[in-house]
């Protein structure tokens, strides 16, 4: 009773540091989006230049690591370069709505890549859903919905082209939850160092290969000022802590669960509204923040598990090796023996 109750207490504790690196990637996402938004209102349109810095930063750190290790990769090049490419695209989709929407529907439209995530890990990992998974998963849903009631009032940025910006947002988020997912299998069933800085090496190449037939006319119109530039900093700060927490958050739950904590985002987006740019938010703010929480800790609760017989009939099996290890010196003795004389 007293192991049960330990196992419980440690999953528990599990459970809540999950959810905690989710919070915190979702807040690392909102700065981003706050970031990438001012950066699209001070004229600047460079979404593939601010995401090699990302890439950049993420292959200084991990590549060294990962030759360290003085290993062959563990899942073929030409993976790392597709889901790379992928998740190129869907940060130059996203940031590139800015130019068109407000960051109020860009940041609504970006929680998309939950279900498409639901159903690329339904149909490719081969992940099943229970009934309260998808009743938590529709909570989260119905809290976003709170705050887009509570923050219908004009988010002070005129959309250009929001019918363009909101088909270019859909369009990424598709490539989020393609890379998501490909990233959840590489992070639980390989590596999670060789990943990021596998994306990292091939984010960049892709990046300039890109940039050099783009951008490289809003390049040459970019003026340079300290706040462009510390508005860039902070963009790749905060993109690179993202990508660093997101394999914990995929390793010990999946996509699905990474997605549904990043909604979020919305709702840190409002905290900073409120602290920095000093304006009123709605009560319904507080509402969506708990019925959203309560959605995570239902899905969480939930979320499918090994069988517990076949737990202990692994560790019956794993005894009996032991055991014979231990008792049977000889018989491993006669083993080797035999082994060597058998002819190859």
């Amino acid at each position: 009773m007293n192991l049960m109750r330990w196992v419980s207490r440690e999953d528990v504790m599990g459970m809540v540091f999950v959810l905690f690196l989710g919070q915190v990637a979702s807040l690392n996402l909102s700065v981003t989006n706050f970031t990438a938004s001012l950066i699209a209102n001070l004229g600047v349109h460079t979404p593939l230049t601010q995401s090699f810095f990302t890439y950049l930063s993420l292959a200084l750190v991990y590549a060294p690591i990962l030759l360290s290790r003085r290993r062959g990769l563990l899942v073929p090049w030409y993976w790392y370069l597709f889901l790379a490419f992928v998740d190129v695209q869907a940060n130059f989709l996203v940031v590139k709505a800015y130019q068109y929407s407000s960051i109020t529907s860009v940041t609504l439209l970006d929680c998309c890549t939950t279900p498409w995530a639901m159903i690329l890990t339904w149909f490719i990992i081969g992940t099943r859903y229970s009934v309260c998974q998808f009743i938590g998963a529709a909570l989260c849903i119905v809290g976003l919905g709170l705050v887009v009631l509570s923050d219908l009032k004009p988010g002070g940025f005129d959309a250009k082209n929001p019918v363009l910006g909101d088909v270019l947002v859909v369009a990424g988020t598709l490539g989020y939850a393609i890379s998501n997912v490909g990233q959840e299998y590489c992070v639980k069933k390989r590596d999670r160092v060789e990943f990021i800085s596998m994306l990292g090496v091939f984010g960049i190449l892709v990046s300039i290969c890109q940039i050099s037939i783009l951008e490289r006319k809003d390049l040459r119109s970019v003026n340079w000022s300290t706040e462009i530039v510390l508005l860039f900093v902070a963009f790749a700060v905060s993109t690179f802590i993202f990508y660093t927490i997101v394999p914990f958050v995929l390793r010990n739950s999946g996509a699905a669960l990474f997605n549904l904590s990043l909604l979020t985002s919305d709702l840190w987006a409002v905290l900073i509204r409120l602290f920095f740019y000093h304006q009123q938010v709605n009560w319904l703010y507080y509402i969506s923040y708990a019925v959203v929480a309560i959605g995570l800790v239902i899905y969480s609760v939930t979320e499918n598990k090994p069988s517990p017989s076949q737990d202990i009939e692994d560790a019956r099996v794993c005894n009996q090796y032991q055991v014979l290890n231990q008792e049977n010196p000889d018989s491993r003795d006669d083993f080797a023996t035999t082994s060597k004389a058998t002819p190859t």
